[in-house]
C-alpha cells in the first residue's frame, strides 16, 4: 500500500484517503445502508475533525463507524500515519509519542489491524514455483545486552 505523503499532509486529503480505503464502494449508513447523500450533517466532532451525520433512519455514523477506528477519535491525519507506520514496521512506542496517542490504543490499534489482515490474506498457497523476498531487518522488542 502506497502513501502519498506530499499527497497527504492536508486534513480533507487524508480524510478523502481514509474513505477511499475504509469505504472502498462509497461511505453508507449502517443500519439501512443509505448512502451518505440521503442523510444529513449533524454535527462535527471536536478532537477527530469528523463529520457526523444523521441518516433517515435515525442512525448517526461518522467515517469510522464499523471499523478498528471506531470510538478511539483520531483524526484522519493521524489514522493515516499510524498506518503508515504500521506498514513500515515502525514501532508502537515511536508512532505514540509522534502521534501523541496514547500507547496502549496504538498496540490495540496495531493488533487489531493485524488480525484483520491476518483473517483477509488468502487460503491458497502461492502458485509460483519461486518467490523474492527483500531481507528485513527489524527490531522485534529483544532486549540487547551490552557488548
Amino acid at each position: 500500500m502506497d502513501f502519498p505523503i506530499d499527497e497527504l499532509m492536508d486534513l480533507a486529503q487524508c480524510r478523502t484517503w481514509v474513505e477511499r480505503h475504509l469505504h472502498p464502494e462509497g461511505m453508507k449508513c449502517p443500519a439501512c445502508g443509505q448512502s451518505v447523500e440521503q442523510a444529513r450533517r449533524f454535527r462535527q466532532t471536536r478532537k477527530s475533525q469528523l463529520t457526523v451525520y444523521r441518516c433517515q433512519c435515525g442512525r448517526t455514523y461518522n467515517l469510522y463507524t464499523g471499523t478498528v477506528f471506531e470510538q478511539h477519535h483520531l483524526s484522519p491525519v493521524q489514522v493515516v500515519l499510524l498506518l503508515r507506520g504500521i506498514v513500515k514496521g515502525e514501532s508502537s512506542a515511536s508512532l505514540s509519542r509522534e502521534l501523541q496517542v496514547d500507547y496502549n490504543t496504538v498496540l490495540f490499534l496495531r493488533h487489531e489491524i493485524q488480525a484483520n489482515a491476518e483473517q483477509a490474506k488468502p487460503k491458497d498457497a502461492l502458485v509460483d514455483l519461486e518467490t523474492e523476498s527483500d531481507e528485513v531487518f527489524q527490531h522485534a522488542g529483544e532486549k540487547r545486552h551490552s557488548a
